[in-house]
């Protein structure tokens, strides 16, 4: 009976295993195939440790085992040279190699690092300019530029099979993390600042791309297409784009960048070329401060007091401030779900019920420090928090 259950078992984890997608471990791009020989590089390490201590577990268990009178009986043995210097010499033998191919590996599969081979048998050619594509990731999609073609689209990705891509990533909110397994690593994508990925692809296909960071509501339908095309196939996809896209300026994008789920693959031929930067730099929305502007005014030593007037300017968390909902699109009914509750959706507070007015902040006094309440006359400050131990003169202390 045994057995049989355990034969089930078995058979129940391959049925279960076989629904397993091993892209990472079968991956069509050359530095996800050097990054799969790095992953089995360092398993078959480990394994050479891992084991031969199992079976020595399982043999010394089943040698000295009560029944077994034949076995040696050393109650005083306490010491081996030879078996220290086994016990310690492999350990150390395998930290070397694994320390030293992992150093090896992080400088050449840095991502910044632009490629020198298309694949294990083919080094780079002189003169090839790679692919520049320019990625945004936003709440809850993906946003490709194509700068040298002109276009841009949402939630697919395209590149000719054996060329080089540079990918330059950020993002229009919070985190995120690009991540195409069949192509390279993952990269994250962070809100105000670039980060840099070099890859290529060499097998024709459609491969899955994701977010690899949670990220909001969304993020589980955050996916797109990677498509591995010929050379005259990536040409045909790029005519596609231009004859089905529409404008993309800071105007349609301000309308993109709202928060919206299960997002349709759209084609943009009339693309703002100055938009990536303005969405790296944060200063897409009218009258915003650019990044590198206050960079720069850092960097001069500050504005002083003039600086003052730059408050409005650089408030990027509340863009959408002013507008009924900050995510019209990631609420009921947009988002083909329920809503969560009756707590505010947006950045302004909500009224309780459809009679009564929307309730407005309180407006601070510019002349008392923020945060702070004047003390009226006559009252005495109170202590706040827990109270202290007392101490020897009457006093308190907060320790």
């Amino acid at each position: 009976m045994k057995s049989i259950l355990r034969v089930s078992a078995l058979l129940l984890a391959a049925m279960l295993l076989s629904g397993c997608d091993w892209v990472v471990m079968s991956p069509a791009g050359d530095i996800a195939v050097q990054q799969r020989d790095l992953i089995v590089l360092s398993t078959v390490l480990m394994l050479l440790i891992i084991v031969p201590v199992i079976f020595l577990t399982f043999f010394f268990a089943w040698k000295y085992r009560e029944s077994n009178k034949d076995a040696e009986y050393a109650p005083e043995w306490h010491h081996s040279t030879r078996l220290e210097l086994v016990i310690w010499s492999a350990p150390l033998a395998i930290i070397l190699v694994l320390g030293t191919v992992t150093w090896i590996a992080t400088h050449k599969l840095d991502p910044y690092r632009p490629l020198d081979r298309i694949d294990a048998n083919t080094p780079m050619p002189e003169g090839i300019e790679p692919l520049v594509v320019e990625v945004v990731a936003i709440d809850w999609k993906w946003l490709f530029f194509y700068p040298e073609q002109g276009i841009a689209t949402i939630n697919e990705l395209a590149a000719p099979v054996n060329t080089p891509i540079q990918f330059k990533l950020t993002s229009s909110s919070i985190m995120n993390s690009f991540f195409v397994p069949a192509l390279a690593g993952q990269i994250y994508a962070m809100p105000g600042m670039q980060t840099n990925l070099n890859a290529v692809i060499n097998k024709e296909g459609v491969y899955k791309g994701f977010s690899g960071n949670f990220s909001g509501d969304g993020f589980s339908h955050m996916h797109f297409n990677f498509h591995g095309l010929s050379q005259d196939g990536f040409d045909a996809w790029v005519e596609k784009a231009r004859a089905e896209g529409v404008a993309l300026g800071r105007e349609e994008y301000l309308v993109l960048e709202r928060p919206s789920e299960r997002e349709p693959v759209r084609y943009f031929n009339d693309v703002d070329p100055s938009l990536y930067e303005a969405i790296l730099n944060m200063c897409v929305a009218p009258g915003s401060m650019c990044v590198h502007e206050m960079v720069h005014i850092d960097r001069s030593g500050g504005g002083g007091v003039d600086s003052q007037a730059n408050y409005d300017r650089l408030r990027y968390d509340n863009r959408h401030a002013d507008e009924p909902s900050a995510a019209p699109a990631a609420t009921f009914p947009e988002a083909g779900r329920e809503a969560r509750g009756d707590e505010p959706q947006g950045h302004q507070p909500r009224a309780v019920s459809p009679e009564e007015e929307t309730p407005v902040p309180t407006p601070t006094n510019e002349d008392d420090d923020e945060g702070v309440k004047p003390i009226p006359a006559g009252q005495e400050p109170q202590q706040e928090g827990a109270p202290g131990k007392p101490d020897n003169d009457g006093g308190r202390t907060g320790r």
